[in-house]
């Protein structure tokens, strides 16, 4: 089995640190889209996220881990073992699954089973990608590169959050709920409008410019590669650390409350940088709540709001020809102009 790079192990990048930290909290915040140079550590950082997210638990051995107790959502098999009184829980992995940039439509959303149509004539579903990653990650890299008819796929299910397939006489439903992440390098194109507004938070990443920083990754690297085993071993306690912190913040969102004033500032942000929709808002009134369940807060205040204002607005903003500046220092602008209601 591949040893990942451990999370807590990554040198810098604290802004896409957090990004993932705060949808691995509260999925509803939607995908992570993170941009930049190669070699920025961006697959390293999603791939080291399956080592540190806490387990879950899945019904059954179900192919579609399905939710225990939410039987409303469950799939046929789990209705069938329920009704039998065999649905027995257990705890698995959250998976962060890889989409391939030249997986093709069956392989991402299912097709007929050939192996036992063929051998035992028997018509059977044979889940994709989209059912491996539900409750968990679906991870594309060179997501601006990824075909056209499969991003149409992903903006469907992502909009519904249940995967559809009828072809070759099947007609299968199931639920795909996921957390989009998606990285790129900017020169090789942009992303189609309609699936970058689907992503939560963006996120823009680059190489360390300082000298020690450098040394540090390196170094750190460069002892990964020679003996994984014991660098996972070295940083076990500080992902153990971020993982407690997940569960914790995970166990406060619900009980969290929200003042108004905290609304009105993300809806006055909003208004002040022409943000079409109402996306805008509840992505930061999600990633704000997330923020301060992980710091274990009582709720999310102005400072939280702030501080995920511009991984929440940066891709939303219209471009403007008369400014040159790029989106994130937009919206830094505009909060330097804001005063708290």
């Amino acid at each position: 089995m591949a040893v990942n790079y451990p999370f807590s192990a990554i040198v810098g990048q604290d802004e896409m640190k957090q990004a993932l930290l705060l949808a691995a909290v509260d999925p509803s915040i939607g995908g992570i889209l993170i941009f930049g140079d190669r070699g920025t550590g961006k697959s390293t950082a999603v791939r080291g996220l399956a080592g540190l997210l806490p387990a879950m638990q899945v019904a059954g051995d179900c192919r579609y881990n399905c939710e225990p107790g939410d039987a409303s959502r469950y799939c046929t098999r789990c209705r069938g073992q329920m009704s039998a009184g065999t649905l027995k829980p257990r705890q698995t992995r959250v998976p962060v699954i890889d989409l391939p940039l030249g997986a093709t439509e069956d392989r991402v959303a299912g097709a007929l089973d050939l192996e036992k149509a063929l051998v035992a004539g028997e018509k059977a579903f044979e889940p994709g990608l989209l059912a491996g990653a539900h409750r968990g990650f679906l991870y594309i890299d060179e997501v601006n590169l990824l075909e056209d008819h499969l991003v149409d796929l992903l903006l469907d299910v992502a909009a519904s959050g249940v995967n559809i397939v009828e072809r070759e006489g099947l007609s299968v439903r199931h639920p795909a709920r996921f957390v989009l992440v998606g990285s790129g390098n900017p020169e090789e194109g942009e992303l189609r409008p309609q699936l970058l507004d689907r992503f939560g938070l963006s996120i823009d990443v680059a190489s360390p410019n300082d000298v020690p920083s450098r040394v540090e990754v390196v170094k750190r690297r460069d002892a990964f590669d020679r003996d994984p085993v014991a660098f996972v071993a070295k940083w076990k306690r500080k992902n153990a650390e971020l993982r407690s912190k997940v569960v914790k913040g995970r166990a406060l969102l619900d009980s969290m409350e929200t003042p108004d004033e905290i609304l009105e500032f993300a809806s006055m942000l909003c208004l002040a940088l022409g943000v079409d929709g109402l996306r805008g808002e509840l992505t930061l009134l999600r990633a704000a709540r997330a923020l301060a369940a992980l710091e274990g807060g009582p709720g999310p205040t102005i400072s939280h709001m702030r501080a995920v204002a511009v991984p929440a607005l940066r891709h939303r903003l219209r471009r403007d020809p008369l400014d040159e500046s790029d989106s994130g220092k937009r919206v830094e602008r505009a909060l330097a102009e804001m005063v708290a209601p």
